[in-house]
């Protein structure tokens, strides 16, 4: 009997102790992150929308974690430089990288060799989802809706319509609108959204597509019109429709991009969950909501949100490049 009863027991135990290991890793993990100096990869130029955000939001962390967070600038390639490194980087939640769709999604398709595969690389811990891009017409073309924009194109035939890069959001929407319209618009690519913009000043194109905030300079000149935006409403300006609302149905107009953090593969989900919830925490800080107001963004999402979003715009956005028939560099 004594015998029957100790097997018992000592089956009971190790059950138990099978069982804690499993919950008090998990704990110990989270507890433990961070143990040290966390670097944040930011993959494009410090000044820029995507540097500022990783600035607020690291700052919020640093102070919720006791440990200081390190923004360091590694730009190039389309932000593949930067995300390259933190793929290679320790699985341990002290190396984050703050980047954009581009680099999540678009690098795939327009790259041959980014350096790293998104899906086996990283893991996505938190996003802000993109605001409306604008499309903007010069005041001279007379155009103030989608409608008369279509009816502009066909009645002139050659439209300069810049975007910002080749294979970016502008660059798709010239190409879905083609499509639907019947329309032989050709875009004209700038390096970046700050000489779009200029060439929009100096009026040499008709119409350019970019964020709210870096058209500025055309809107408070009264050198450009808005006449819609790209998939969500803006709002600073909510009487302007979205393309989709006015007509436009390419399934690219209803993706939006996005801005976020990810880190390596293998980090410890507890860890991933910890980073997410502090993203999510940081829109209430008063430095974030300065950054997101200025850009007109909204507030960071939590980790399921974020990759139920990926999954959801993901094969869209491929698609859509695809249908570009760029040839990967």
């Amino acid at each position: 009997m004594s015998a029957r009863l100790d097997r018992r027991h000592f089956i009971a135990a190790g059950t138990t102790t099978l069982a804690m290991p499993f919950v008090s890793r998990g704990a110990s993990a989270q507890a433990a992150w961070p143990t040290r100096q966390i670097r944040m990869i930011c993959s494009y130029p410090a000044g820029g929308q995507t540097d500022l955000l990783a600035r607020a939001y690291g700052e919020f962390i640093s102070k919720q974690v006791g440990k200081t967070v390190v923004v360091e600038n590694k730009p190039g390639a389309a932000g593949a430089i930067g995300t390259a490194e933190v793929a290679r980087a320790e699985p341990d939640g002290h190396t984050i990288l703050c980047s954009i769709s581009t680099t999540y999604i678009m690098n795939r398709v327009v790259m041959k060799t980014p350096g790293y595969d998104m899906d086996k690389d990283l893991t996505l811990v938190s996003v802000i989802p993109g605001a409306g891009l604008l499309l903007v017409a010069n005041p001279k073309t007379g155009v103030k809706t989608l409608e008369d924009f279509v009816a502009f194109a066909r009645k002139n035939g050659k439209v300069n319509f810049g975007t910002y890069s080749a294979g970016s959001a502008p660059h798709m929407t010239v190409h879905e609108l083609n499509k639907q319209y019947g329309l032989a618009i050709e875009p004209i690519h700038y390096r970046g959204e700050a000489p779009m913009w200029t060439g929009m000043l100096e009026g040499t194109l008709d119409v350019a597509m970019g964020s709210y905030t870096a058209a500025q300079s055309v809107l408070q000149s009264d050198r450009g019109t808005v006449f819609a935006v790209h998939s969500k409403k803006v709002d600073a300006i909510p009487d302007i429709k979205t393309l989709p609302e006015q007509g436009a149905t390419s399934k690219f107009f209803t993706v939006s991009g996005f801005s976020g953090w990810a880190v390596p593969k293998a980090t410890p989900q507890p860890v991933v969950d910890r980073l997410a919830e502090l993203c999510v925490a940081a829109n209430s800080d008063p430095k974030v909501k300065e950054v997101l107001n200025t850009f007109v963004l909204e507030p960071a999402i939590g980790f399921k949100d974020t990759n139920a979003l990926y999954q959801r715009e993901l094969p869209i956005w491929i698609e859509s490049a695809r249908s570009l028939g760029l040839e990967p560099s």
